[in-house]
This record gives C-alpha cells, sequence and structure tokens, in this order.
C-alpha cells in the first residue's frame, strides 16, 4: 500500500497518541515533526526516522509531504493552517477547529481554494464503538430516541495549561470538552438548532469556564444533555447513554451495551473507548480521503458547524438564554 507522507506540528500530549497511530498503521508516514521547542521535536522525531524542525515554515521549505497534522494551541491553527493549503498541502487540524466562525470560514475558503482536502481531526466518530452503536440505532431496534445524554467528567489540574487561557483556547471546558459533545450528538443526531449551556461554581478558580451544563436541541426534535467538567470526577462508567422507547444503549469507557425493554439481559457490542484506534482509524480515513478512495467522515460542514455551536453556546453562557445556533446552510465552501 501507498504509503501518505505526514508531518506532524506540535508534539505536546496529544502527539504521543499520534505517535502510537502513526506506528501502527500500514498506509500513513510519519517523516517531519515540527515544534518551537526543538529538543522536544527531536526526541519525538528520532524514534520514527523523521526529521525534526523548531517551526513550520522552516519544515515546510525543507520537506516533501502530503498532508499535516496540526496539533498546536487552536489560537495558532488558521495561520498554520492556511500557510500549508497555499503550498498545497492537505491538512488535518486538531480540534477546537478554531476560534470564531469567520477563521472556519476563512480555512474552509482556502482549501477549496487550493484543492486541498481539510477538515477537523475529531476523534469519537471514529471509536470502534461509536460506530457500532449508531447501526443500532439506525437500525431501529431501541425504537424513537427519547433521550440523549453524554458527559466527560473528570477532575484535572488545569491551572497551568494553554487550554485554561482564554487568549490561547478561547474560553475553557465548553471550547475543548465541548467541541467532542457538539460533534457526537451531530453524529447521531443530525443538526443542532438552540442551545442552552449554564455554569456552575469552579474549584480551580480559573478565570474560563471550569463546570458547564448544557442542553442541545436538535433538528430531528431530540434534545441531548451534556455535562462538562474539569473540577469533579464523577467517575462515570459511560460517556454516552441512549434512551429509546424500546430500549436503552449505553457506550462506556470499559464496555458498551444495550438492553431492549422487553429483555432483562444487556447485549454487549464493544470494549469501550480505544483511543489509539481512534487516531489510527482517523488519520487513515484523511489518507484514504486524499487519495480519492473514500469520503472524509468528517467533512468541512462538520468542523464549521462545530464551530458555529460553540459560539452559540458561549453566547448562550453569556447570556443565560436559550441561543439560536447560526447555520451556514448557503454558504458556498460547504454546501457540497
Amino acid at each position: 500500500m501507498n504509503k501518505l507522507k505526514f508531518a506532524l506540528i506540535g508534539t505536546g500530549g496529544i502527539a504521543q497518541t499520534y505517535a502510537q497511530a502513526f506506528e501502527q498503521s500500514d498506509c500513513c508516514e510519519l517523516i517531519a515533526v515540527a515544534d518551537i521547542n526543538q529538543e522536544s521535536a527531536k526526541a519525538f522525531a528520532e524514534p520514527f526516522g523523521a526529521r525534526s524542525f523548531a517551526d513550520y515554515k522552516t519544515l515546510a521549505e525543507k520537506t516533501e509531504i502530503d498532508a499535516v497534522i496540526i496539533a498546536t494551541p487552536p489560537n495558532t491553527h488558521p495561520e498554520i493552517a492556511m500557510y500549508f493549503m497555499r503550498k498545497g498541502v492537505n491538512v488535518l487540524c486538531e480540534k477546537p477547529l478554531c476560534l470564531t466562525v469567520a477563521e472556519a470560514k476563512a480555512m474552509i475558503e482556502t482549501a477549496e481554494t487550493r484543492r486541498v482536502v481539510f477538515t477537523m481531526a475529531t476523534k469519537f466518530r471514529y471509536c470502534e464503538d461509536v460506530v457500532k452503536a449508531k447501526a443500532i440505532l439506525a437500525s431501529g431496534v431501541l425504537g424513537e430516541i427519547v433521550q440523549f445524554e453524554n458527559a466527560f467528567t473528570a477532575k484535572v489540574d488545569m491551572s497551568r495549561r494553554w487550554n485554561s487561557d482564554r487568549e490561547i483556547a478561547g474560553g475553557g471546558v465548553l471550547i475543548d470538552n465541548g467541541t467532542h459533545s457538539v460533534d457526537i450528538i451531530r453524529y447521531f443526531l443530525g443538526a443542532i438548532t438552540e442551545i442552552l449551556a449554564l455554569e456552575t461554581s469552579g474549584t480551580q478558580n480559573l478565570a474560563v469556564d471550569e463546570n458547564v451544563k448544557m442542553l442541545a436541541k436538535t433538528a430531528s426534535g431530540v434534545v441531548a444533555s451534556v455535562d462538562l467538567t474539569w473540577g469533579i470526577n464523577k467517575e462515570l462508567p459511560n460517556f454516552i447513554s441512549v434512551y429509546g422507547t424500546n430500549g436503552t444503549l449505553h457506550i462506556g469507557w470499559r464496555e458498551s451495551k444495550y438492553r431492549l425493554n422487553s429483555s432483562p439481559d444487556w447485549n454487549i457490542f464493544g470494549t469501550g473507548y480505544d483511543k489509539v484506534q481512534a487516531f489510527r482509524a482517523k488519520i487513515e480515513n484523511f489518507r484514504n480521503a486524499i487519495v480519492n478512495q473514500e469520503e472524509l467522515l468528517t467533512k468541512p460542514a462538520d468542523a464549521l458547524a462545530s464551530v458555529e455551536v460553540i459560539e452559540a453556546a458561549y453566547r448562550s453562557l453569556n447570556e443565560n438564554l436559550w441561543t439560536r445556533v447560526e447555520d451556514s446552510k448557503g454558504y458556498s465552501a460547504v454546501s457540497s
């Protein structure tokens, strides 16, 4: 199989999972790495026999790559992404995609103009249990969906991390983990039309939102509830729960299962969340889209929608009101 040549910009925490994904992939090869911490870049690149650079522009000038993964803080994403796009390089950009809808549109427009493949690097759409769960729901065995719940609840010290710096991250837990939640809801239920976000008191004295409850109304008529926190370790076994008229489904960290109302027995359909598996599937789907073997599972329209919903959620958080999500259905760059 023809291996596509990838570069990785940023060698922070998330990059370690990308490293494991590349090690397991038969069709994606990491050949170059860039980070402002040159020692970190060098150490990261060494096991792959990849070249390391202190900045992304030097990497772009001195290597021949097919695609780049951007794993830097979100306030840097538009500049780096569009720089590579203008050089004809396909771009997979970590979430949150960017800080504003205007930036998201500019990135998508540049990708279309330069005819490169571009999207946001979600991960939960690529989890085997999530994919299986969607198929189970689509089969109709659980009946009509009545309630949908998602929770990312862990106590994490965010006091010294860029994720809690508004200038860099655009907000707190709502944009950081909430971006995942929005994409999960849209993957299962379709477009989100209205959002209500409420903030509760934090435990770390952060200057950004630390604990958020969110409700999302969908075009399909289902209201999804989301629990996001960096301050409380709830140790919940499931991160997605779906309640239908005929049964219940749970996607868990270690086990996924569903049960019909007519039966006392649970049907186990998965072994839980496998982060490396999801990342490998993500980069391989991106590779296959580049060589026209598959469609992107997360399209640019999905990436833009995530930014639109989060932007609306922050308006809701500030105003303490249900807020309509302004979509871009007529936006030519994502109409396909």
